[in-house]
């Protein structure tokens, strides 16, 4: 079973976009361009869930 964690090697800030990336098998660039045009109308509806999976979702375990 996969689970969700953040990602230590293809970060920029958090690792959230990568660690997304990963989960669902696709380029994190996809993930960090729908991030930065979830920012552009204000901020709230790309921020907020980047800042909430950043505390939630764990960093991905030492290998």
């Amino acid at each position: 079973m996969k689970k969700l964690y953040r990602s230590r090697t293809d970060k920029k800030i958090a690792g959230v976009c990568g660690g997304l990336a990963e989960y669902f098998g696709i380029d994190a660039t996809i993930v960090r361009v729908i991030a930065v045009v979830l920012l552009i109308p204000g901020g709230l509806p790309g921020l907020l869930p980047y800042l909430i999976l950043w505390v939630v979702v764990p960093e991905e375990p030492a290998k």
